[in-house]
């Protein structure tokens, strides 16, 4: 009887997990980029910007301020 029960909470807990892993499987495909014709169809309007360029602008801004830190640590540390 004790075996009974923790093989039916082992499959319960596996239905879980699968449960939840097909979840986040449907919304990564859901967030996943277009295909490549839709891709070329948004670069071509001039307002279209893609999620890969806004990440690097972030990129881009974030290295900014941290070679700024640094330079003003340097600054400040020089007498």
């Amino acid at each position: 009887m004790r075996a009974a029960f923790g093989l039916v909470g082992l499959l319960l807990v596996l239905g879980i997990v699968l449960f939840n892993a097909r979840q986040s499987a449907r919304q990564l495909q859901a967030a996943s980029p277009p295909s490549a014709g839709a891709a070329d169809r948004a670069s071509s309007s001039p307002d279209a910007v893609g999620p890969r360029a806004r990440t690097e602008a972030v990129r881009e801004q974030i290295q900014g301020a941290m070679d700024q830190a640094a330079q003003r640590a340097s600054e400040a540390a020089a007498p």
